[in-house]
């Protein structure tokens, strides 16, 4: 049996103590400070579990046929998630409503919890998405034919649960977690080859359809390229999306209006925008989108013949979805955790982009700053905590969040950098005339 070296224990504590700080953050800085904030500002704080309002939805459907989508019970949502239900004539409670702004269906996978007290299903939920989650960077580490020792892999694993939007994630219980989990399973389903499988779980995972919508269209593009052989999967997506669609529309008739109603009404009441367009402004921000939007259907478009086992399979995949955040409407942090394969192999392959260009080199090491800076703020918030006031601390709460923004594009632009230089190079050039 091999011994870990010295350089390995290295990175596995300095793994540790990153993916601890960002859990020390969250408990002795930035929820004291929530809660200082809300008793100030008189703004309700209840259970704040993401989990709630499509388990209660699917409690009130299946158990009392009650429209999940109705005004009444997202003000029952809201007594529960935040305390009791939001008051329009006070300013400082929270915008978000917290209504039921999902796809019907998703109830049929809550409904072996409605009969349980929710705190019993709030505790497995977590245990859930933390394990699934773990599963999830050890899949995407096989996918990316990326092999470090045991040791590395253990801190992977670590700095994954320990990062900034898993924590956010498990925090808040969101269902993200799980879609994102799901393509993960999904895309190991296709490395097998069991594409009926892979189309089945991306199915289920459409319970979150902005996160999917750019994962099938790519899948699509692929499956177009030899038919015979990649319809599988689209047709056991079709039949479960089928059943699914037609199981909802018999507990709840003209489901879809309504739905399609409450995810406006939450784009009203969130504001929710891209994230290129909260940088740049609405105009530019939609000619970016347009123009990412362009480069990943001709990445796509140009990895179509690739072997669902192979690592430009996977490379393409992780592509999609970096660039799936950007051309997405939010910001919030959890959706971040769809850029793990993309972390993942920018740091398998460091050495060959730091061979490259001075300006890639640049692009590189400013991405690899604004990935690293919520550990290190954190660290540094934390070891502050113990020998400072807490409310001096706690004023300092947004620190690790200040490379939210930019760190998806940083990541995007490498991954187009990389994917177009291997297609490039694996292009042919042109007969001298």
């Amino acid at each position: 049996m091999n011994r870990p070296n010295f350089p390995e224990l290295w990175v596995l504590c300095a793994a540790v103590i990153c993916g601890a700080s960002i859990w020390l953050f969250a408990q002795r800085v930035l929820i004291p400070y929530q809660v200082a904030d809300s008793a100030a500002h008189q703004r309700p704080r209840g259970n704040l579990s993401d989990l709630y309002p499509r388990w209660l939805g699917a409690r009130e459907l299946l158990v009392h046929s009650r429209d999940p989508y109705s005004h009444e019970l997202t003000r029952q949502i809201q007594a529960g998630y935040y305390g009791r239900p939001l008051d329009p004539t006070r300013p400082s409670d929270p915008k978000d409503q917290e209504g039921f702004a999902y796809p019907l269906y998703i109830v049929f996978y809550l409904a072996p919890s409605v009969g349980l007290p929710f705190a019993i299903v709030k505790e497995a939920f977590l245990w859930l998405l933390l394990i699934l989650t773990a599963a999830s960077a050890v899949i995407w580490i096989r996918l990316l034919l990326w092999p470090p020792t045991r040791i590395e892999q253990f801190a992977v694993v670590i700095l994954t649960l320990g990062s900034l939007p898993v924590m956010q994630g498990l925090k808040l219980q969101q269902i993200t977690l799980l879609v994102v989990a799901l393509l993960a399973f999904a895309a190991l389903s296709f490395a097998a080859d069991r594409q009926w499988l892979a189309g089945v779980l991306l199915a289920i995972a459409s319970i979150k359809p902005q996160l999917v919508v750019f994962p099938l269209l790519w899948l699509a593009i692929w499956t177009l390229a030899d038919l015979r052989r990649r319809y599988r999967w689209a047709a056991s997506f079709a039949i479960v999306m089928a059943v699914q669609v037609a199981a909802a529309e018999y507990y709840l008739p003209h489901w879809i209006p309504r739905f399609w109603r409450a995810v406006l009404n939450y784009r009203e009441y969130t504001g929710a925008t891209s994230m290129l367009e909260v940088m740049v402004g609405a105009m530019p921000g939609r000619v970016i989108e347009i123009l990412l939007f362009v480069l990943l259907m001709r990445v796509c478009w140009k990895s179509r013949s690739e072997a669902t086992s192979s690592a430009a399979f996977a490379t393409t995949t992780s592509t999609v979805l970096a660039l799936t955040l950007l051309l997405i409407p939010g910001d919030s942090v959890y959706n971040q955790v769809l850029l793990m394969p993309a972390v993942l192999l920018l740091v398998r392959d460091w050495p060959t982009i730091w061979a490259q260009s001075w300006s890639v080199r640049l692009l590189f090491a400013l991405t690899a700053l604004l990935i690293a800076w919520p550990w290190m703020s954190s660290v540094v918030l934390v070891a502050s905590s113990f020998i400072m006031p807490p409310a001096k601390v706690q004023e300092a709460w947004a620190l690790p969040f200040w490379t939210v923004i930019p760190t998806p594009l940083g990541v995007a632009a490498l991954m187009l950098a990389r994917i177009e230089r291997r297609i490039f190079a694996a292009s042919p050039m042109p007969a001298p005339s």
